[in-house]
């Protein structure tokens, strides 16, 4: 088969891959498509190594049709057309996931927007509604809210029966994120969100879904309410920050680190049966629908990961195998 591979300049190349064969509970996806992560450009620099284990080449989603199962495999056979949150190995012509990390298309969607649900709204569902316990009537922030976990978290959140503030870096952005659902939003070139969120609510909110980390940490904690929870998902603006400990132990906040990529396959099969049962319905209803800024040829993903980094995309990236 033909994947994306790092090669010694940190160029990507579109070349020949070795695969095996599936395990006892093991799908071989054929990859109709995929999608570019933050992760994916972490990886490629050597900052962001896949679990051991887990296939080196990139990629943390596919959507594609099953070519073989494993011996102890119940959930799929071969010609089902599935989508999959993966450890790795999205970037290629084959794949092979555990049978619980893969669930059906939703029906009537085609193969580049199933590409686009796996990782973000597993992100999205796992982090709001599992971590944080989020609520209908609850209010949450979002920060990078028109990312891939955005405008997934977005439309989750009114779809659920909540309200949601969101932190962009445009005035385009925003606007777009406003027509998924968000009740307000903050362009962060303009400095703190604080202001604009106490003028929308000015009590405060319970949920801050936050992938910066960094600077954002005091925000966050002012900007939630009594019995608040902030959970981090991601250290885009830093590692190392300061925290006061009173504003956790006054307001009693909770503060949740969270990964999904490393996480036990058991957790995972659970997040996808979740979405697969009150998700995907919401989808095939066209309440809810993947948000996708551009597709392109896998063999452009150098072009697809650089749109990404040039941070002016709204919503999924995604890498369509065999041309667009």
């Amino acid at each position: 088969m033909k994947a994306i591979v790092v090669n010694e300049s940190q160029a990507l190349v579109w070349t020949e891959a070795q695969i095996g064969e599936p395990g006892p509970h093991e799908i071989l996806i054929e990859v109709r498509a995929s999608a570019v992560n933050r992760a994916d450009l972490m990886q490629r620099r050597g900052l962001y190594p896949p679990p051991q284990g887990a296939s080196q080449i990139m990629g943390l989603e596919c959507a594609g049709v099953v070519l073989a199962v494993g011996s102890a495999v119940t959930r799929h056979g071969p010609g089902d057309s599935v989508c999959a949150l993966l450890a790795g190995g999205g970037y290629a012509e084959r794949v092979l996931v555990d049978e619980g990390s893969a669930v059906s298309i939703p029906a009537g969607l085609d193969f580049e927007s199933a590409a686009a649900l796996p990782e973000v709204f597993a992100t999205a569902w796992l982090n709001l509604f599992i971590e944080a316990r989020l609520q209908p009537g609850e209010r949450v922030v979002l920060h990078a809210g028109a990312s891939g976990v955005g405008t997934a978290g977005i439309q989750l959140c009114r779809a659920f029966g909540t309200e949601c503030f969101v932190t962009a870096g445009s005035t385009e952005k925003i606007q777009a994120c406003l027509g998924l659902g968000a009740a307000g939003g903050h362009d962060r070139r303009n400095g703190s969100f604080l202001e604009a969120l106490s003028a929308l609510w000015p009590e405060g909110c319970d949920v801050i879904l936050d992938p910066v980390g960094g600077q954002y940490l005091s925000d966050n904690l002012d900007g939630l309410r009594m019995n608040g929870r902030l959970v981090l998902i991601g250290l885009m603006g830093g590692a190392a920050c300061e925290i006061n400990l009173a504003k956790l132990m006054m307001k009693r906040l909770k503060v949740v680190g969270s990964t999904l990529r490393t996480r036990p396959l058991p957790e995972k099969t659970s997040v996808m049966a979740e979405l697969e049962q009150y998700v995907w319905p919401k989808i095939e209803e066209g309440e809810i629908k993947p948000i996708i800024h551009e597709v392109f040829p896998m063999d452009r993903a150098e072009d697809a990961q650089a749109l990404v980094a040039s941070d002016v995309t709204v919503g999924k990236v995604i890498l369509k195998v065999g041309g667009v």
